[in-house]
């Protein structure tokens, strides 16, 4: 199987582009702000999942899948400020909370399910 076949990662690819989407109306002095912040945690989310995967160890896989787990509270934390400076609106922060609701379950099922193989 690979990285791109799970859905956890094909759904933290959704989140990111829904992110780009958000941070895209954010105001221009925020470009290199807490847009990019959120940017880059977003994709961190699914890039640790697939390097985790090409470790080829489950140690290595629980250890990126910890970063990203890391991430997406970091990028859960960056919308929540988002709101605060009015940035964007309870509907979109509703919406991208139960993004990183449901990715963060997939990937604590995620871990584990590679621990238990593991043992």
């Amino acid at each position: 199987m690979k990285y791109s076949d799970l859905l956890v990662w094909q759904r933290a690819m959704d989140l990111v582009t829904s992110i780009y989407q958000i941070t895209a109306t954010f105001p221009g002095e925020e470009r290199f702000g807490l847009s990019s912040q959120a940017r880059r945690a977003a994709v961190s989310i699914p890039s640790n999942i697939a390097e985790g995967h090409g470790r080829k160890s489950s140690g290595a896989y629980s250890n990126h899948l910890s970063i990203a787990l890391g991430s997406l509270m970091e990028l859960e934390t960056q919308i929540q400020v988002a709101a605060r400076l009015e940035f964007i609106g309870d509907k979109e922060v509703t919406t991208i909370l139960a993004q990183t609701d449901e990715i963060g379950k997939m990937l604590s099922d995620l871990k584990k399910s590679i621990s238990t193989q593991s043992e």
